[in-house]
């Protein structure tokens, strides 16, 4: 390889090690750290995402680029891919001033700890200068990397989180679902109230329990102890270093499915991390490809294999044991009936297979919207009840029900929701092409032996790291790029079959 690309790639994997801290910072605030720290938690993650973002846009990193590029005949097809990435990241990050990155940091940080006492209060009001704030300078962020990259400001955002996604395409898909869901929905509501009501195994469920059995649950999966850490947060997320994951969850003591579905959620994202090419680690290429595919990692997890009749045959013994449970309602049957009951829900997190989409497709459509300035942020409480009227039939009494639930825009994810849908699309496609390829791996989750799924993932999604398009390795794996039809054929067979 050229001395320019290899200038480049000793200097990326600097920069990953210390995105790896930042991460560790991050986890620590969210999860130990004392509220009194969160402005020197601030400027330590500022200082952190400075520097880092001064080593990509120094002026020698465009030249090395250059270089690199000029010579790139030498390199193998991993290596100009890897290249390709710096170059796409070196895009990104020159767009925008270091003075930007650390005022965007700081705020981000002061938001986020203010939002999490604001919203056991359901108090917007009290976060809403600090969003502001933030808003502000995302769309500061937004509109100089659409300058550099030709792209709307949204779309600038989008390709953040999904590389080459774009909003015209994420509208098509989710206008597309927005018109399927009202209708469907009420097809299955009409479905199950003709058939037995599951029963609901009855707490209270200690949360110590629930963390032993969820812990459980991670290493069935195949997540390895010696490599991970489960701990409470007020959202759940995964976070840490592929060789160190920290999960984090929250729990409800008078329902257990709560915290343990959304560690199984996040053991997903954690699998990926662990899948990922040791040979391309801390390198552009080596890591995942977008956040579609991650939370296609992690729905398939939840969606696909938690809910889903074979794995819960395993699984039905284990979470009655852990939780001292007896009676009829810790039956397999029983427990798949209430892992697929479909109920409009506030939470997003909470929501059934069928109506997480519609919790989605709202949110992008009100961080567009506050993104391009055609929503005042002062609306943005009355705008969430009324979408979730219109799309669920139901309105949250009070914020922390509404537009308060999710971290993401307090903590600077403006971009990130629609990568969710998009993964429940591609999740729903890549365990059906796995299910075809190894016809075997249901009656191996009956077992509790995820190793033929995991190493179909391992081969067709992990191993590539970002060294294809989304798209290209979505065609590669499911003989299709994201394929909304497949997805509803999906749903109709899981949720409205006899």
């Amino acid at each position: 390889m050229s001395d320019a690309y290899h200038e480049l790639a000793r200097s990326f994997a600097r920069m990953a090690a210390l995105g790896e801290a930042g991460g560790m910072l991050n986890w620590d605030a969210q999860v130990m750290m004392p509220s009194g720290g969160a402005e020197a938690r601030s400027e330590q993650l500022a200082a952190l995402d400075v520097t880092a973002h001064e080593m990509l846009t120094d002026a020698r990193a465009g030249e090395l680029l250059d270089r690199a590029e000029a010579d790139s005949a030498g390199l193998d097809g991993w290596q100009r891919a890897n290249l390709a990435e710096m170059r796409r990241q070196w895009q990104h990050a020159h767009a925008v001033p270091s003075a930007l990155v650390e005022a965007l940091t700081r705020a981000t940080r002061r938001c986020e700890m203010v939002w999490r006492e604001a919203k056991p209060d359901s108090d917007f009001a009290r976060v809403k200068p600090y969003l502001s704030e933030v808003l502000r300078l995302v769309r500061e962020q937004a509109t100089a990397k659409g300058e550099a990259l030709g792209l709307s400001p949204y779309d600038a955002l989008l390709d953040q989180f999904e590389p080459g996604m774009r909003a015209a395409r994420v509208s098509e898909v989710f206008d597309d679902l927005a018109a399927f869901l009202p209708g469907f929905l009420d097809d299955v509501l009409r479905h199950q109230a003709a058939g037995p009501v599951p029963e609901r195994p009855q707490g209270p469920f200690p949360q110590a329990k629930q963390e032993a059995l969820a812990a459980q649950l991670m290493h069935t999966l195949g997540l390895e102890a010696a490599n991970s850490r489960l701990d409470t947060s007020s959202h759940p997320f995964t976070g840490g270093a592929p060789e160190d994951i920290r999960i984090t969850a929250r729990w409800d003591e008078s329902d257990f499915t709560t915290g343990v579905m959304a560690v199984i959620h996040e053991t997903g994202h954690a699998l990926y991390e662990r899948g990922l090419p040791d040979a391309w680690r801390r390198q552009p290429v080596g890591e995942a490809r977008g956040m579609a595919l991650h939370e296609s990692q992690a729905l398939l997890a939840e969606m696909q294999v938690s809910r889903g009749e074979h794995f819960l045959r395993h699984a039905a013994p284990v979470m009655r044991d852990a939780l001292g449970g007896s009676g009829s309602a810790w039956e397999p049957d029983n427990l798949h009936r209430l892992a697929t009951r479909v109920e409009p829900g506030y939470i997003r997190v909470d929501a059934d297979e069928v109506t997480y989409p519609a919790h989605v497709i709202l949110r992008y459509r009100l961080e567009t919207a506050l993104i391009s300035g055609d929503m005042p942020l002062d609306e943005l409480p009355g705008a969430w009840n009324a979408g979730m009227r219109e799309l669920l039939g139901i309105t949250p009494p009070e914020d922390r029900l509404g537009c308060l639930q999710d971290i993401h825009w307090f903590d600077g994810g403006w971009g990130y929701f629609p990568t969710y849908t998009l993964g429940a699309i591609a999740g729903a496609q890549l365990y059906r092409a796995a299910c075809t390829a190894e016809p075997g791996i249901p009656s191996y989750l009956e077992r509790g032996d995820v190793s033929p799924l995991l190493s179909w993932l391992r081969e067709n999604v992990h191993q590539l790291g970002a060294s294809l398009s989304t798209d290209e390795i979505l065609r590669r794996a499911t003989g299709r790029g994201f394929d909304v039809e497949a997805f509803k054929g999906h749903l109709r067979e899981r949720y409205l079959a006899p």
